[in-house]
């Protein structure tokens, strides 16, 4: 594996930790801008707004720019959103400042995989991918947490200001290690890369994205409550255990990019199995502090799993333009944080029990295999060739030996 992935996995690593880590300075942020907290819970909301807006318009709009230059324009944008949030002098500029640091991630993580497929042989893409978000998960087990100490004893202005030191960090590893040479130039322009939307396969791809990470958001959103009113734990606690589920996060993706080389909707498939049954188990595995901790790590491994083969199936079935439909599914993701976190709402407040969020997720999930196997159907009904990706790996299968002739 290059090591240009490795300023990929920066780039991911600076946008996964200022995605999350707002969640755990509402409280500084409220109490220092004299607000709700639901108010600033409004704050997280305007960064994925700007997720979903920006992932695809980026993504069109730099449609024939170079690569290398796309990825570090985006990480400029992503430092001044930063850099105005720990400026912000209230909370209707703080507002738009953390729209604006949303705009450009789905963009980013779109064209990275790209760029991280085109640098390795195609027998290795989904693996590319995958070593890309590690730096998404690994955020969630250092940068959110540390990020979280900084702005509890140094002021959430400070966590921001060190946001947009990563993100300085990654403009100059893309320009340094991504080589202009190494990355094909793109083939096609806005037309090209819109007419790569009006393939059904894609939509179902990403149809699988909202559906099955749903399942995992509609559970993840409300795990505090079960780890501390179902399992016992503290609230001193809760962080240490979310820093498990990055672990599982990460296991996940990186299994998920090797087993998806081999077999990327055997891959999808298993994964999405995975989930429903850690979901289904989540009401009994919540019942201990040891239990639950385990829970924790296997959701994250079960729903990482897919995340390499989803980007990759997206990708490969637009082939003609494939940034364009790779920077929607980072769009499909954040619409699956919104929705997953609104069904799991919808079963707490029904009164079902503090566990049935996890229940929710486990329906949201059976769906999704849903519409997982409804695009295999699909692919099999057209009669879809082998992508690149599947002939390679078939290539490798040994050729039967010649008979030995008397």
């Amino acid at each position: 594996m290059p090591l240009a992935l490795l300023a990929l996995a920066v780039g991911a690593f600076g946008l996964g930790t200022t995605e999350f880590v707002m969640m755990g300075l509402l409280p500084d942020v409220a109490g220092d801008l004299h607000i709700s907290i639901p108010a600033a819970g409004h704050l997280v909301s305007a960064y994925a707004l700007g997720v979903v807006i920006g992932a695809p318009l980026l993504a069109a709009l730099t449609a024939r720019l170079p690569r290398r230059t796309v990825l570090i324009s985006l990480m400029g944008l992503f430092v001044a959103g930063n850099a105005l949030s720990a400026l912000a002098p209230g909370y209707d500029s703080l507002l738009a400042a953390r729209f604006l640091s949303g705009l450009p991630h789905g963009a980013f993580f779109g064209v990275g995989a790209v760029v991280a497929t085109n640098l390795v042989a195609p027998e290795r893409k989904a693996r590319s991918v995958s070593l890309m978000f590690m730096g998404l998960t690994v955020a969630n087990i250092a940068g959110v947490p540390v990020a979280t100490l900084v702005g509890q004893h140094l002021g959430w202005r400070a966590t921001f200001l060190g946001v947009s030191l990563i993100g300085v960090a990654a403009m100059a590893a893309v320009f340094l290690l991504i080589h202009p040479a190494h990355v094909p130039a793109p083939t096609t322009g806005l037309r090209g890369e819109l007419s790569a939307l009006r393939s059904l396969p894609v939509w179902l791809a990403l149809a699988t994205t909202v559906v099955g990470f749903g399942a995992l958001f509609s559970a993840y959103s409300y795990i505090t409550p079960m780890l501390t009113d179902a399992a016992g734990y503290a609230d001193a606690n809760v962080t240490l255990l979310l820093a498990l589920f990055g672990v599982g996060a990460t296991i996940g993706n990186l299994v998920g990019g090797r087993l998806a080389d081999h077999a990327m909707r055997g891959t999808l498939f298993g994964g999405l199995v995975s989930m429903v049954a850690v979901l289904l188990l989540f009401p009994v595995l919540m019942r201990a502090e040891w239990s639950a901790a385990l829970a924790v790590v296997l959701l994250g491994i079960a729903a990482f799993v897919t995340g390499s083969p989803l980007q990759l199936m997206v990708m490969e079935r637009a082939a003609a333009g494939p940034s364009l439909a790779s920077s929607a599914n980072q769009a499909a993701f954040n619409l699956a944080n919104a929705g997953g976190a609104w069904i799991g709402g919808v079963a707490l407040a029904a009164g079902f029990g503090v566990t049935s969020p996890a229940l929710a997720g486990a329906a949201l999930a059976v769906l999704g295999l849903g519409v997982a196997s409804v695009a295999y159907a699909v692919d099999r009904r057209r009669a879809v060739p082998a992508t690149v990706h599947e002939r390679v790996v078939a290539s490798h299968v040994p050729e039967p030996a010649e008979p030995v002739r008397s």
